[in-house]
């Protein structure tokens, strides 16, 4: 597959646009750390929910969303449920105690609470799962670019391809801060999104069937087994297949999100750059709304691949469907846009994929530079220098910034090595860990919030207890422990709940100690 001159164009219009967005958001330079890491409370709400959702996608929802209607049915759609029951926790619960303490990040909260060592703390163990997390995925779409840029994933395009994001992804936020981020974010959503549409439409006019037919292919798979067309599966199963059952939609969905909306700076710190808690809310809740007809879009992608490929009794594809692409695993997607894509829509579809990698590269960015100097550099400088002036702080920002960008980097060019040369499972691993950072977190957060238990030593007890725990309940670990361990194979979900159970009471195992910061509800 070599790109055309059509999807050059393509590719480059996309550039000169992201280009013109910058020059434009970065008129308005910030003048204090409020502005650069909160835009100063400013942003507008459907700006912001835009930016969560694409937030919340990646290059990995892009390629692998298809993937997910192509295997299997419409549950995953269903644990949105949980998503939304999420959201109104953290809206009651969390928002207004943010905006409350005009916080910067979502740590100063647990300094409020149990002192400055557990906002540290707390803030390490988020960027210790982030950088695993956003360096992933940064990886994962660096090998995406490298197979449409250059045909190939050697070690020189996948390096290529990984400084080509870092850079862009810096150029387009470093001046600005989250204003930037969260204009160039909603440009990237509106961009990948258009790109699924297109070739849903395109995918649908190729198979030349009718709804009815499609709709009974779907409801009938030849291999047998339930209809794609199933959305809340009851099935009781707690092993890695089962996860997006309604059971898990229902407890560790409701987890994660809670996690993810409401503990994870990387998505939070969009929220609170809204005017008040009430407009968070606004912003918060029209996100997890949108994330579903966004998300059934890429399924649907998937259920018609699954009739071009899996059905020849309806549809004869020129080429059957193989899972590798110069010995590395690809997605149905990323198999039939490497070799059916048609001139001019394969350029829209690199470009969706660099556009769902940048708002995740991004996010990660601003949100770590936020954590690593409000959390950490700032609170030690004022100690030292008292009058320290606030544009010194959006330069240390600003470099946070650039050494987050070296970091991410550093750390998608060790996914890839550790991938061709090692059988150890660290993409696995890395793709997953945010639940690793999550399950501490929430039983810290829980404990501040509901009780007037716990202190210092024990939020640093359970953060690692929720780290442990989760790790403990690896496959790859179980089998070090003990080969009959290793059949012992725990969906992700009901890893969370277990790790948040135990690491909650190993929070409130701590005595509360004076003085106590107590957080009234607004």
């Amino acid at each position: 597959m070599q790109l055309t001159f059509f999807d050059w164009v393509v590719f480059f219009g996309y550039f000169a646009v992201l280009a013109l967005l910058g020059w434009w958001v970065n008129r308005r330079k910030a003048g204090s750390s409020n502005d650069y890491f909160l835009a100063a409370n400013s942003m507008p709400v459907w700006v912001v929910a835009v930016s969560v959702l694409a937030t919340s996608q990646s290059a990995a929802t892009f390629l692998g969303g298809p993937d997910m209607g192509f295997r299997g049915n419409l549950s995953y759609i269903a644990t949105n449920i949980g998503a939304l029951i999420a959201t109104f926790i953290v809206i009651r619960f969390l928002l207004p105690r943010y905006y409350q303490l005009k916080v910067t990040t979502v740590y100063e909260l647990l300094e409020q609470r149990f002192g400055a060592s557990a906002k540290d703390h707390a803030g390490k163990m988020y960027l210790f799962g982030r950088i695993f997390a956003s360096g992933a995925r940064l990886y994962m779409a660096a090998i995406a670019v490298a197979m449409l840029l250059f045909n190939n994933i050697e070690a020189s395009s996948v390096l290529v391809a990984v400084v080509l994001l870092a850079l862009i992804g810096l150029a387009c936020t470093v001046a600005g801060g989250i204003r930037s981020v969260i204009y160039t974010d909603a440009l990237q959503c509106g961009v990948y999104v258009l790109a699924a549409l297109l070739v849903l439409v395109y995918l649908y006019q190729s198979l030349g069937l009718d709804v009815a037919t499609l709709t009974q292919a779907l409801q009938q798979p030849v291999e047998g087994g339930p209809s794609k067309l199933l959305l809340f599966d009851w099935r009781f199963d707690i092993s890695s297949a089962g996860v997006f059952n309604m059971w898990s939609a229902l407890s560790g969905f409701i987890l994660l999100n809670i996690a993810a909306f409401g503990l994870d700076q990387d998505m939070t710190q969009r929220v609170l750059t809204c005017k008040d808690s009430k407009a968070g809310a606004r912003a918060l809740l029209s996100s997890a709304l949108m994330v579903i007809p966004t998300m059934l879009v890429f399924i649907l992608i998937g259920f018609l691949l699954y009739i071009f490929y899996q059905r020849p009794d309806l549809y004869q594809p020129a080429q059957g469907f193989a899972d590798s692409f110069g010995g590395e695993k690809v997605t149905v997607f990323m198999y039939y846009v490497l070799n059916e894509m048609p001139s001019g829509l394969r350029g829209l579809v690199v470009v969706g994929v660099i556009a769902a990698a940048l708002s995740t590269i991004t996010s990660g960015l601003n949100s770590m530079s936020s954590v690593l100097i409000a959390d950490m550099y700032k609170p030690w400088k004022l100690k030292q220098q008292p009058n320290t002036g606030e544009r010194h702080f959006v330069r240390a920002g600003q470099l946070g910034m650039i050494a987050t960008a070296v970091t991410l980097s550093a750390m998608a060019i060790l996914c890839f090595y550790w991938q061709q040369y090692s059988n150890m499972p660290l993409l696995a691993f890395a793709l997953s860990v945010m639940v690793f950072s999550y399950s501490g977190l929430l039983g810290v957060f829980f404990t501040a919030l509901f009780s007037h238990r716990g202190n210092r030593y024990s939020v640093t007890a359970a953060l690692l207890t929720g780290f442990g725990i989760t790790l403990l309940l690896q496959p790859y670990i179980l089998q070090q422990i003990s080969p009959s361990l290793a059949a012992f194979n725990l969906g992700f979900t009901w890893q969370l709940c277990i790790g948040t159970v135990v690491a909650t009471l190993v929070c409130l195992s701590g005595n509360a100690t004076a003085p106590q910061h107590a957080i009234k509800e607004q």
